[in-house]
């Protein structure tokens, strides 16, 4: 299968590529980046040398299906001209993640470029949306954010036993900003939070928490902090228990991890845990690993769910995608265990 990376010099665009090179159905015929045209692999990325790829101004050869790496509006006017084709296209930006473009608008404050292909798009999240994705041809690849936080909250909300009002407390690496992005004086030995009064990610995850439960109808308080390390993301989620669908009083612990388990039995890259994780549980791999307990005191549900927001948040859950989308083994290329320490 030949496939195609717009952008491959950002950190999800090189992930994509490093991913790849260990995927045994798949050759990388075309790379572009914005500045690095013209220029081999090598001498923009040493670490991915054995690639031996020219970057191009865009991606110029007959593809099967292409990743974008791209911000947001300039991913889908990239994406385009393959879209047209039919050619499969998997989104690692925001252009097709909402469903309502007003939303789109209102949270990223530009008119969508390309509305008509809304309709057409598929939640790329494979732990809710894994039959869907087997027929698509445009897949948004969730935000690093909306991943970790959907997979933690999913199986609380799809079973009832939450109440709406619901707390995202998340701590992310500085690499989720892109390249460039902080200095490392300024990051270092400090946390901050940030867009405390709107991230643009949590319409993402109330889109995707409200369509599993009608009857729950979550009302999200979501602070993202940034954190002195450079990948990974920790959300712990907070949710009032709703005791009444429990079958018994008794044991409701137990009874939540039943829950959960149940929900991913078939999951690949979900792990259920027996104690709390942390970000270098996942470092380096697609799991999301996820610890669901019960504050007795307040009767609350306790959820914390990690992730490499550059794998299972970006680029592993990207190639996850395509390989749903091209009838390969989910878990083809993505079998690398974590990194540890």
């Amino acid at each position: 299968m030949k496939v195609g990376i717009i952008n491959v010099s950002g950190y999800a665009g090189m992930e994509l590529a490093r991913i790849l090179h260990g995927h045994p159905d798949v050759q990388i015929t075309s790379a572009s980046g914005r500045s690095t045209a013209g220029k081999n692999i090598k001498d923009v990325l040493p670490h991915l040398s054995k690639l031996d790829i020219t970057i191009t101004e865009d991606v110029d050869q007959d593809v099967d299906l292409v990743f974008s790496a791209l911000p947001h509006t300039a991913s889908a006017e990239k994406l385009s001209p393959f879209i047209s084709k039919g050619i499969p296209v998997v989104d690692i930006s925001a252009d097709f993640r909402l469903k309502d473009v007003n939303q789109y608008k209102q949270w990223y404050g530009v008119n969508h470029p390309h509305p008509e292909y809304i309709g057409k798009s598929v939640y790329g999240l494979p732990e809710l949306h894994s039959k869907s994705i087997l027929s698509a041809k445009i897949v948004a690849n969730p935000g690093c954010y909306p991943t970790s936080s959907i997979l933690a909250l999913a199986p609380a909300i799809k079973a009832g036993i939450i109440e709406p009002d619901i707390i995202i407390d998340a701590k992310s690496g500085v690499s989720g900003a892109g390249r460039d992005a902080y200095a490392y004086s300024e990051v270092n030995e400090s946390t901050a939070a940030y867009k405390i009064e709107g991230h643009q990610h949590l319409p993402e995850i109330s889109q995707e928490l409200t369509s599993l439960n009608n009857s729950v109808k979550p009302k999200l308080t979501f602070v993202p902090h940034l954190v002195p390390m450079t990948r990974g993301i920790l959300a712990t989620c907070y949710a009032p228990l709703n005791v009444s669908n429990f079958g018994s009083s008794h044991d409701i612990k137990n009874q939540i991890r039943d829950i959960y388990c149940d929900f991913y039995s078939d999951k690949h890259f979900v792990q259920i845990a027996d104690k709390y994780p942390m970000t270098k549980h996942t470092l380096g791999s697609n799991n999301c690993v996820i610890y669901p307990t019960l504050d007795i005191r307040s009767n609350r549900l306790v959820v914390i769910s990690c992730i490499d927001n550059l794998i299972k948040g970006a680029a592993g859950q990207a190639v996850q995608n395509m390989n749903l989308m091209f009838g390969l083994p989910e878990v083809t290329g993505l079998q690398n265990l974590a990194l540890y320490p």
